[in-house]
Parts: C-alpha cells; structure tokens; sequence
C-alpha cells in the first residue's frame, strides 16, 4: 500500500474499483476529479448516494428504511453487473467499510473474474467531522459519521481487505496529507 509519487501514478488494474471510507471522507469528490481529468468514465461510477436521489428524489424519511436501502443496493449491483459483463471496469462509491458490504462486491466481481482494487479513504476524525460539516448534509448527524469511522478503523485495515480478497489495496491521501481531491487523482492512473 503506498501513495502515488513523482516517481509514477500507481497503475489500477481493469476490474472492479471498491472505494472504502465513511462518508464525508472526500470519496464522491475524489471520483469528480477523476472524471475531470479523463481518468475514468462518468458512467464506469456507480454511486449509492446517486442511486438513492434517482429512485427517491427529496423524500429522504422514504429513502432511509431498510427497504429502501435493500432497492438501493439491488440497483446498484444490477450496475456493477453490467459494466462488468460487458469487460468494463467499475467504480462502487458507497461508504464499503463493513466487511459485509465489501463481500457482496466482491462475490460479483468474481462472477466476472474482474480484480478488485480497494482505494482507502482514511482522514483524521477531525478532518472528517470538518469535512461534513463543511458538506451540510442533514441525513446523517456528526454521531453517524463517528461510527462509520469507527467501523472503518476496526474492520478495513489494508491486510485485512487483501485477506477479504482485494487484489491491491491503496490509500487515497487527502486533507491530512495536505492534498486535494485532483491532486489525490493525479497520482492513480486507470487501466
């Protein structure tokens, strides 16, 4: 696991692109940078938070039942499918940190022998907490954020993820680190 250096970007294989953090961590941010730069194809991402503002629009206490979460993801695999049966690689952009969420991609990509590579997004809490208040969401209080973080911390630790079978694990540097979401972008280049 390492960062991209001026030595070279470090190269993400064609398959399945499994990013990992909690929310606020600067995931669907990094993703626009990519996009931005040419690195991946808008349509190679499929997002969660996307998926949920296209089958529930501004009805979030709809959007937030365990029903509505089961559409969701049933959505959003019947996407990574697609794209991974047509050959394409794929982005899954939800928050990943349990080891149950990361299993089913997993098991997907396997369907289509497509490698997976995990792209960590670690912050600092604080940075994280500014990060959310910063983005001003109201679906999700600064006490979600710290447990996503902290299910993060106990269940997604590089060795653990390759031992879940990612074939590469990476992390993605970001507030801490000083960096910025296209900076972050600039150092991974995509097969």
């Amino acid at each position: 696991m390492r960062h991209g250096s001026p030595a070279g970007p470090i190269r993400v294989s064609a398959g399945l692109v499994v990013l990992v953090g909690p929310p606020a961590s600067g995931k669907t941010s990094f993703v626009r940078a990519l996009i931005a730069r040419g690195q991946i194809d808008a349509r190679a991402v499929v997002s969660s938070d996307e998926i949920r503002a296209e089958l529930f629009g501004a009805s979030p206490g709809e959007a937030e039942s365990d029903a509505a979460d089961a559409r969701i993801f049933e959505e959003r695999d019947r996407r990574l499918v697609a794209r991974l049966a047509a050959e394409h690689s794929a982005v899954a952009e939800s928050t990943n940190v349990t080891p149950q969420a990361r299993a089913r991609l997993i098991a997907l990509a396997g369907r289509f022998d497509a490698p997976v590579t995990v792209l960590r997004f670690d912050p600092d809490v604080a940075d994280l907490l500014q990060q959310y208040a910063e983005r001003g969401r109201t679906d999700l209080t600064a006490a979600d954020v710290r447990a996503y973080a902290a299910l993060m911390t106990r269940n997604a630790g590089a060795d653990r993820l390759r031992a879940e079978g990612a074939a590469a694990v990476h992390d993605v540097p970001g507030r801490r680190q000083g960096t910025t979401p296209a900076q972050a972008a600039a150092y991974f280049s995509f097969a």
